[in-house]
């Protein structure tokens, strides 16, 4: 591996350097991002996402539970990611590796730090009861970027998500018939940019992550404020190179938008 991946990376910056990618993409050019909600009746709601290849599942479940004791009057939110041993020869049976907790982390700061929830519309009997969503994301199939297909999944699973109503009898709480969705006010989008030599590309495939130098997943809200930023790798950013992933992940953050407001 050792001979392999330097062998790899200079032919990958030969053909870098004449403007194309290895499956014909341009530089900024995302592959195509198919969208399915609804794959699992039992889930409060689920998500398919493909990118190429690449594909992740997230699915959405929500209990009552207690509050933390420092917010007692919000729900609480939890993300996990698992990166199926059949997705990729990389991926080894078991606990989480380091890999999937990484990107379990990307994910979670990106809806979090965002606020992407209300999460205070989630309380329902303060200090006792709130909604606890859980969101599971699954790896199941890696031909590289899983983390914006899985943050993609995420988002769209929570924002086709339905959780019961409810209906509070002193400290008793009864769950209703009808439903609702997930308060959710903003819709932030990942967006992964790997630098190559002096190249940068969006939405790396798996070829190209494995001789990236450095790769960022920069998280963006539609007013273009910036909620989280990941850096793997031990090669530099210059300030250029940071200001064009911003300006990619803004671009492609808008496109990807785009296609989740048709999900209703």
């Amino acid at each position: 591996m050792e001979e392999f991946v330097p062998i790899q990376q200079k032919e990958l910056l030969a053909l870098l350097s004449t403007g194309v990618r290895e499956d014909g993409r341009k530089f900024d050019e995302y592959r195509k991002v198919e969208i399915q909600t609804s794959i699992y009746e039992k889930a409060n709601g689920s998500a398919m996402v493909k990118i190429g290849n690449t594909v992740a599942v997230a699915g959405v479940k929500a209990e009552l539970g207690e509050p933390f004791p420092d917010t007692p009057n919000e729900g609480v939110l939890t993300v996990s990611l698992e990166l199926l041993p059949h997705a990729s020869p990389s991926f080894e049976p078991g606990p989480p590796d380091e890999n999937a907790v990484e990107m379990s982390r990307i994910v979670d700061r990106g809806l979090r730090e965002s606020k992407a929830i209300k999460t205070s519309e989630l309380c329902v009997l303060p200090g006792k009861k709130v909604w606890v969503i859980y969101v599971d994301i699954y790896a199941m199939d890696h031909d590289g970027n899983i983390v914006d297909a899985s943050g993609i999944a995420a988002l769209a699973a929570l924002l086709t998500a339905k959780i019961p109503e409810v209906k509070v009898e002193g400290e008793d709480v009864v769950l209703l018939e009808s439903t609702k969705g997930i308060p959710m006010v903003e819709r932030p989008v990942p967006v992964t940019v790997a630098k190559i030599g002096d190249y940068l590309v969006v939405d790396p495939s798996l070829s190209e992550e494995n001789v990236a130098d450095v790769r960022v997943t920069m998280t963006t809200l539609e007013s273009g404020i910036v909620s989280s930023i990941q850096k793997s790798g031990s090669g530099t950013l210059e300030e250029p190179d940071v200001l064009k992933i911003y300006d990619l992940a803004y671009e492609k953050g808008k496109e990807i938008r785009s296609l989740l407001a048709k999900l209703g």
